[in-house]
């Protein structure tokens, strides 16, 4: 994932046909990741997920550069800035698969949507900016609903803590690697290249996200493709969800002139819940839903707050 682009100063109000949109991206993720997850079920490994989606979105974008027009003039700065988000976001996407090939999609995703509370560290840490009372009101509630959502004492599984960290604690590292990726990148995209045209950021991201994964892949045995028809389905339609949740966010959302109200698009993890338990057969207990719910709560109610 790549972000969004800079939110205007003022908030617009949101329109039926904004927040329908923004709907509709926060699905398409959430199905992309639950596609991505049976790609893996029949032979597909994160790598070649990562760069076949990276690769079809980066020809999507870059066929809009050119058919805007979009200036393609880049100062030094911005150069090596934007190779560094590139790098970034190729982590953030082989930690973030790599969870969803662990855990159940939407605890995954849930781990993830702790990014605000990164981004603000990091934003202590490299820039010197003192995180926002909402995000440190904020930090307890979504830390609490995510312990509930993960079943961190195995109450819900029965398993009690020991075993049950056993079997998820991998794929909550690389969630919360993932986040902490991504939170970084968001940091370094607001203070080094948010002048930087939307379009243009996301092709130089999924661009040098393609490049690094194709070369990961030729360090190892190659790229490992389904062994299945239904493995077909889930790489062709990770690829095709990505790739058009990602189009819409960059090119329809500023014309409609709801950048500022993205964080809906944070309902992604309960989508993925119910598409999981739909197409996969995943569910959770219901103390983990609460969990879940409140931490999308909580991350909506950040990104929607008066400023």
């Amino acid at each position: 994932m790549s972000s969004p682009p800079r939110a205007p100063a003022a908030i617009a109000r949101l329109s039926l046909t904004g927040f329908l949109t923004l709907l509709l991206i926060a699905l398409m993720m959430g199905a992309n990741h639950v596609a991505a997850r049976t790609a893996f079920n029949h032979g597909v490994d994160v790598v070649t997920a990562v760069t076949f989606r990276s690769i079809v979105t980066a020809v999507v974008v870059a066929l809009i550069l050119w058919q805007q027009k979009v200036s393609l003039q880049l100062s030094p700065r911005q150069r090596q800035s934007l190779l560094l988000i590139g790098g970034l976001i190729a982590v953030q996407s082989v930690c973030l698969y790599s969870a969803v090939a662990r855990l159940p999609v939407a605890l995954a995703l849930l781990a993830f949507n702790t990014y605000p509370l990164l981004t603000a560290f990091w934003a202590r840490i490299l820039y010197g900016h003192r995180p926002e009372r909402a995000v440190l009101l904020a930090m307890p509630l979504i830390l609490t609903g995510l312990a509930l959502a993960l079943d961190v004492l195995g109450a819900a599984s029965g398993l009690g803590a020991a075993r049950h960290w056993g079997n998820i604690g991998i794929g909550v590292a690389f969630a919360l690697a993932a986040s902490a990726t991504f939170g970084l990148a968001l940091v370094i995209t607001q203070h080094e290249s948010a002048d930087v045209d939307g379009r243009l950021r996301t092709f130089t991201t999924m661009a040098t996200v393609a490049v690094l994964a194709a070369m990961v892949a030729s360090t190892q045995s190659g790229f490992h493709l389904p062994n299945a028809s239904a493995g077909w389905w889930g790489l062709g339609a990770l690829t095709f969800l990505y790739g058009t949740a990602f189009t819409i966010m960059f090119t329809v959302l500023p014309k409609l002139g709801v950048v500022g109200n993205s964080a809906i698009m944070n309902v992604e993890p309960v989508f993925a819940l119910v598409l999981a338990w739909g197409v996969l057969g995943q569910s959770i207990a219901w103390m983990q839903l609460v969990g879940a719910l409140v931490v999308v709560a909580t991350v909506m109610w950040l990104g929607l707050r008066k400023r």
